[in-house]
């Protein structure tokens, strides 16, 4: 769809994100926003890894010089569950902040909404599955992501793991959305390169699964293809030397516009299949969802080839809709190559998978329902038989 075509789709909403502050050393303006917030007591939730990068102590510093009296949580790893959750928000409700700051990657922005959630609104994470799970009020919040690729710094929603099974539930409540989210391309820096590879595979898939889902506006469908358009012509650059600082901050506000693409969309079958692999066969996020989405977007290019079209038009590789789900799947599998992660399930340590236990759960997770070809647990077993 191009020009005023693109707007026959019928009536839309639009839920608006964050204030972006964006640009090198922004971080150190933290403590001025949160007091333009109001905010006397924050709490900065950081997981180990960005502590002990010194990306935390920065923001306590800035927060420091402007009066703000602070703690840290950073009682969670990777993949945050109800348990780490509850866990600061108890910290929370002893120290009583007016503030929650989410500083790190998904992880920490996601823990920092999922603990919002139980200060604000009480009960348990399981209370609040799906969109628009509280009307309450909500504490006031910051994001400052150090990495380039989960988009939770302008999404309403809260991923949070169940213990039990490790499948993800999806939280979402307009009062979670953070209130700024400061870009500072130079706490991107600090990441491994094997974060880099996975985070940026994440945020294009962001981009390919926002423009395509069902649940897609004329609105989110111009955030997802510019959020293409930067990462596809920058990643291949960061992926084979890290690339230069212009590149790394153009990545880091792709990502972030393919999440403001997801809170006005959803996701779909890529999505879908990646939680399960990460629930039972432990497979990093950005490195399960980067093996599943070609696959998933050569099985649905009959029923969305002009949309897959009009994003690789965004590349100047222009392509008839009949052929696009194909040859963007193509162009996929080669970016994964070049950001060397796994190809297939098997090169991922997932040599014998279950497919269809797997596609049963992949089957029931919400994002499954919003891709552009309907899927079923028989649909979604043959692409993890696709992917091995």
């Amino acid at each position: 769809m191009a020009g005023a075509a693109a707007f026959a789709t019928g009536d839309f909403e639009w839920r608006g994100g964050p204030r972006l502050v964006v640009g090198p050393g922004s971080l150190g303006r933290l403590g001025r926003l949160a007091r333009d917030l109001g905010a006397a007591r924050a709490i900065v939730v950081s997981d180990p890894g960005i502590v002990e990068a010194g990306h935390t102590a920065a923001a306590l510093e800035s927060l420091a010089g402007e009066g703000v009296t602070c703690a840290v949580f950073s009682a969670f790893g990777e993949n945050p569950t109800t348990d780490h959750v509850a866990a600061g928000a108890e910290f929370a409700r002893d120290f009583r902040p007016d503030l929650l700051v989410g500083l790190g990657g998904g992880s920490s922005m996601d823990c920092a909404k999922g603990i919002n959630f139980l200060v604000s609104c009480g009960g348990r994470m399981q209370d609040y599955r799906g969109r628009d799970s509280t009307a309450a009020e909500m504490l006031p919040s910051i994001a400052v992501p150090t990495t380039a690729g989960t988009g939770s710094e302008t999404q309403s929603f809260a991923l949070v793991s169940d213990p039990a099974t490790g499948l993800k539930m999806a939280c979402g409540a307009a009062g979670a959305m953070f209130r700024i989210a400061i870009l500072d391309v130079t706490l991107t820096l600090t990441q491994p390169r094997s974060l880099v590879s996975l985070t940026g595979i994440d945020a294009l898939s962001h981009a390919v699964e926002s423009h395509v889902s069902r649940a897609a506006t004329p609105a989110s469908r111009t955030l997802s293809r510019e959020a293409f358009r930067l990462l596809a012509t920058n990643l291949p650059d960061v992926f084979a030397d890290g690339g230069t600082v212009a590149a790394r901050a153009a990545v880091q506000f792709g990502a972030a516009l393919a999440g403001l693409a997801i809170e006005n969309s959803m996701l779909g079958a890529a999505h879908a299949l990646a939680n399960p692999l990460t629930a039972a066969h432990r497979v990093a996020h950005g490195q399960a969802v980067g093996v599943m989405l070609p696959h998933v977007v050569r099985f649905n290019g009959g029923a969305c080839g002009a949309a897959y079209a009009e994003l690789l038009g965004e590349i100047a590789l222009e392509c008839p809709a009949d052929a696009a789900g194909e040859r963007l799947a193509g162009w996929l599998a080669d970016v994964l190559a070049q950001s060397r992660l796994a190809t297939t399930l098997a090169a991922a340590h997932v040599a014998a998978p279950d497919t269809a236990g797997l596609a049963r759960q992949a089957a029931g997770q919400w994002t499954a329902g919003f891709n552009p070809r309907p899927v079923g647990a028989a649909e979604l077993a043959r692409l993890y038989e696709a992917a091995r």
